[in-house]
């Protein structure tokens, strides 16, 4: 069998066998004009996009050059000396707008150049994702740069017949090619794919309580920040959310950090909290702020969920043939259950009559609950589904802190933990982990990185004492 080999190796083979016929390849010689004609329109076009892609960068190469050939050096060392001082200067006044309109576009140029442009062809080629095809060797082509004030994004356009699986498959291996921590890998568009390369982790340190604004937030309600820095609002009215993670995960954070955001809007009467805590130990802290609507033991529990199925179903039987979605009133508010610890109700729940009571009532509730302003919030440790049987009538879930990998796929969706979502690589040391979460939503597919403000006994104490009145 003759094997195809690449350049001008077959001009060298020699045949030791008697009689063999040897097989030579026709070798056009290219004219130079032609070599050169693409060379120099090669590096023309690199330049348009670079200019293209990086103005200010480019810029501020080729501006202190051109004032040098034109006019010397001391008219462009005054320029540069001036330039640098009023950028110093904008950057110590306004150090969010400089960021935004040179400081990250600088960032961006420089990361591009010294880093992923320069190790993008031997990182390709060592994690697989190149490909040799009759001698010649095809690259995905980085197509953009641009710098977040926490990561940096790559555009890449993937070669034809790849799939953002596999380089799912080798974020580990690009973490490590361009020097960062970790790579999430999400799909642009077809053709291409998003690389994530996160530079500081803002999350690391603890958040303190969000303060009470006294905005009527029922929809989406502030609970933490995104790694990005950006406020996270949690959506409850119009879905349920499962909260899931080991033990000192910090589901805690999630569940008082979304009653938190809620009390302005509960005090307004267009909010009721229902608070099932079978544990006694976290919703009962603050039972003065639930009223009658708290349940510990579990046939109150049973009582209280089938409470709330009662609601309802007799607001079912008034939208119907009215309206088709819930919008939150004086009369008919929306009811937020919130459930810590599920799985002590339906899966270690010893009287077998309460826990089908339990399970009955929370499969309807999640099943029909939110087109009538009835939400669910559940946390639970254990997301297996022998554990929590209705864990997939959560639309939206959150994966804290679990203790392996299997088990994000288990919470997040299959795929999930390939698209970035490493909750089983969230610290287990609470100042640094505890709260840190990632997020899938119904909408979208892609888990984003969340941590939870953590509110402390003291806030709790203060909540009762300001929203507990009359109640």
């Amino acid at each position: 069998m003759l094997r195809k080999l690449p350049g001008d190796y077959t001009r060298d083979i020699v045949s030791t066998v008697p009689d063999s016929l040897v097989f030579r390849p026709t070798v056009v010689n290219t004219p130079a004009i032609f070599t050169i004609f693409a060379i120099v329109f090669r590096a023309v076009a690199g330049l348009f996009r670079m200019v293209w892609r990086h103005p200010l960068a480019c810029l501020a190469v080729v501006a202190p050059l051109v004032l040098w050939a034109v006019y010397g050096w001391r008219v462009a060392l005054a320029a540069v000396v001036a330039t640098v001082s009023a950028l110093l200067g904008w950057r110590l006044a306004e150090p969010v707008s400089f960021s935004a309109w040179a400081g990250l576009r600088l960032r961006a140029w420089w990361r591009w150049m010294w880093i992923y442009r320069r190790h993008w062809q031997p990182v390709m080629v060592v994690s697989g994702l190149a490909k040799h095809i009759g001698g010649r060797e095809y690259l995905p082509r980085l197509l953009k740069v641009t710098s977040t004030p926490t990561a940096d994004v790559a555009t890449v356009r993937m070669l034809s017949g790849q799939s953002a699986a596999d380089w799912q498959d080798r974020a580990d291996n690009l973490a490590h090619g361009f020097a960062g921590h970790e790579c999430r890998i999400a799909s642009a568009k077809p053709g291409r794919v998003t690389l994530v390369f996160p530079r500081r982790d803002i999350l690391a340190a603890p958040i303190p309580a969000l303060p009470i604004t006294g905005d009527m937030q029922v929809s989406a309600v502030p609970v933490g920040l995104r790694e990005d820095g950006s406020p996270y609002l949690l959506k409850l009215h119009g879905t349920h959310v499962l909260v899931a993670g080991a033990t000192g995960a910090g589901k805690g954070s999630w569940l008082w950090s979304a009653i938190r955001g809620l009390l302005p809007a509960q005090r307004a009467g267009l909010v009721e909290i229902w608070a099932l805590d079978p544990k006694l130990m976290e919703l009962s802290y603050g039972r003065a702020l639930f009223g009658d609507r708290y349940a510990a033991d579990p046939p109150a529990c049973a009582d209280l969920l089938e409470a709330a199925v009662k609601v309802m179903q007799e607001r079912a039987g008034r939208f119907a043939g009215v309206q088709r979605n819930h919008t939150p009133t004086v009369d008919d508010p929306f009811v937020l259950v919130v459930v810590d610890e599920v799985a002590f109700l339906t899966a270690y729940q010893t009287d077998r009559k309460c826990r089908e009571r339990i399970t009955a009532a929370l499969a309807t509730l999640t099943t029909q609950g939110r087109a009538v302003g009835v939400g669910v919030l559940a946390a639970l440790q254990d997301p297996r589904k022998e554990i929590l049987s209705i864990r997939n009538l959560f639309p939206d879930k959150i994966a804290l802190r679990l203790d392996e990998p299997s088990q994000v796929d288990l919470v997040l969706g299959d795929g999930a933990r390939d698209r970035g979502a490493l909750a089983d690589q969230i610290s287990t040391n609470p100042a640094t982990g505890a709260g840190v979460g990632y997020v899938r939503l119904e909408a979208s597919p892609e888990p984003v990185r969340v941590r939870a403000a953590y509110v402390s006994d003291a806030d709790i104490r203060a909540m009762v004492a300001e929203f507990a009145r009359g109640r």
